[in-house]
């Protein structure tokens, strides 16, 4: 306990110290942060319905796009930072975004995937809502960040399953 409140207390006076050296930043930061977190569900066109799973929310193909390929990533085990480093790259290449959008639908997608209760469940969930709402327009998009975002020694046997629960999300033969 005496730790704890050493720790605290080392915080709190870090605190003090940054907010009285540098008082306009830090009432810049804070509100920074906090229209930042307020404005984050209305940035994505992410609406929460009552009574529905979360993925019926989804009305911004983006969204459903960047859920997928987390969940593709970790089909297999959990990522590495450079898987990824390389699906934020490809997330800002392919769907031409900010790093800070890149990283807001990552983290709104790895949400989406442990609401689904799994990647594989997340993959056919997802694909199915993202081709209601899209069609087959994103199709491209979505194997194109899929394979930007891929490993380099090829694909395991799970996300080739994905990859054909895809193709029967979007109707394809």
């Amino acid at each position: 306990m005496p730790i704890l409140i050493a720790i605290l207390g080392a915080i709190g006076g870090a605190i003090w110290w940054y907010v009285r050296s540098n008082p306009r930043g830090a009432i810049q930061t804070a509100d920074d942060i906090l229209t930042t977190a307020r404005n984050a569900p209305r940035r994505f066109a992410f609406r929460r319905q009552t009574n529905a799973h979360p993925v019926e929310g989804i009305e911004d193909p983006m969204i459903a796009v960047v859920a997928i390929a987390q969940a593709f990533l970790e089909l297999d085990d959990l990522p590495t930072q450079d898987q990824r480093n390389g699906l934020n790259l490809a997330i800002r290449k392919d769907l031409r975004t900010s790093e800070e959008e890149a990283e807001e639908l990552q983290t709104l997608g790895r949400w989406l995937q442990t609401q689904c209760g799994g990647p594989q469940e997340a993959i056919s969930r997802i694909a199915r809502k993202l081709y209601k709402i899209d069609g087959d327009a994103s199709f491209d998009m979505l194997l194109k960040l899929l394979n930007d975002s891929a490993d380099a020694d090829g694909l395991s046997d799970p996300q080739r399953e994905a990859l054909d629960e895809i193709k029967r999300a979007f109707r394809i033969r």
